[in-house]
């Protein structure tokens, strides 16, 4: 008989990183054949802008999905349920609520992390008693061993499973960029956090040195940078003739970018483990990032990218000057990221190693009980 397991996952839109791997469970085969699957939305923001905004909408909405969760739990007599919950702010007060309400049903949770940040509220008295009733009883799944330390004050190691995320493959071959100008490529949300202007600025002193770029960014605006806030920022640096902001871009459309550009650059500050850097080792572009969160599994440093100091313009110029400089660098370290993703994150993987970890956290969830 098929385990019961009810999905509370983000789905899009807006498109991000959580919202697309829950795309992914909703619609694997390999899952839902496997168990018998119901899924509920856990997404209140209709767009990136509106993401962390408090409005009596939300509230409202708060309420009606309480209710759908209550009586789906009701109706269908989950053996688990999977939640996808945030590790601060608004989002996890509402996603406590949730899980409180589960477990007062009689309910066992899984917690499945896309973002990170516990450690940085626990010194915090009432996120300190929050998490701590959060968390008891509960399995949670993180996509890095990295990042597990964010949460060890209140999960015991061996409530932990650990399951990378992966995307659909990429039937892509190899072809040699014909670029003159060596392409950066920036995908992301403009959220200060993700290196938005981090980039910009290492850009300056790329310029300000004599070296010639393009850097093309792509990805949605938001509270924090819209068009003409991220615009006027280009023109403070004089990088008017060499830096572009296209707007988001899906499909066929953001494939191009992939394509034409020569390194993909994503200097984030605070991360779990980025998408967009697989995406990026699907199309053979060597990556320049962080070593934030999950990132140091995906990048190895001279392998198939270069790793910069975090919040750091002058390392992560460095580091894009040795790519730019450097074009045989730029080919070996790409042809090394496609490999390493054909062998560990395609969506076939995911689906296999989600599987693996879903069976093995039921079984221990239902063997136990809340101590």
């Amino acid at each position: 008989m098929k385990s019961r397991i009810l999905f509370i996952l983000h789905l899009p839109p807006p498109v991000h990183g959580a919202a697309m791997v829950g795309k992914y469970i909703h619609d694997s085969k390999l899952i839902n054949e496997t168990f018998d699957c119901r899924y509920i939305n856990l997404t209140m923001a209709k767009s990136m802008e509106d993401i962390g905004k408090v409005s009596l909408g939300k509230i409202s909405s708060t309420f009606k999905l309480l209710r759908k969760i209550r009586l789906e739990v009701e109706n269908f007599q989950p053996d688990v349920v999977y939640v996808t919950p945030n590790a601060k702010g608004g989002a996890f007060f509402k996603e406590f609520v949730v899980v409180q309400m589960l477990k007062r049903m009689g309910c066992k949770v899984i917690a499945h992390y896309h973002n990170k940040g516990v450690s940085t509220k626990q010194e915090n008295w009432l996120y300190d008693q929050f998490y701590r009733r959060f968390f008891k009883g509960a399995k949670v799944i993180l996509l890095s061993e990295a990042l597990y330390p964010d949460m060890q004050k209140y999960v015991r190691h061996e409530d932990v499973a650990i399951c990378p995320n992966g995307i659909p493959f990429v039937d892509y071959t190899y072809l040699e960029r014909k670029n003159a100008v060596p392409r950066l490529f920036f995908l992301s949300n403009l959220i200060p956090s993700k290196g938005v202007l981090i980039l910009l600025d290492a850009l300056k002193l790329l310029k300000e040195e004599g070296h010639a770029f393009y850097c093309d960014y792509v990805g949605g605006e938001t509270k924090d940078i819209d068009c003409n806030c991220f615009e006027e920022e280009v023109r403070k640096r004089n990088l008017d003739d060499c830096v572009k902001y296209h707007g988001p871009k899906y499909d066929d459309d953001k494939v191009a970018y992939f394509k034409g550009a020569d390194i993909f650059v994503f200097p984030t500050v605070n991360e779990a483990f980025p998408l967009v850097i697989m995406e990026a080792m699907a199309y053979a572009l060597p990556v320049v990032s962080t070593n934030e969160g999950g990132i140091i599994d995906m990048v190895h440093d001279g392998i198939n990218g270069l790793i910069c100091k975090k919040g750091n313009p002058q390392s992560l110029a460095d580091c894009i000057e040795k790519l730019i400089v450097d074009k045989d660098l730029r080919i070996r370290m790409g042809k090394e990221g496609r490999q390493i993703f054909e062998n560990e994150y395609t969506i076939e993987k995911f689906e296999k190693n989600m599987l693996g970890v879903l069976n093995t956290t039921i079984s221990g969830l239902t063997n136990t009980t809340d101590e």
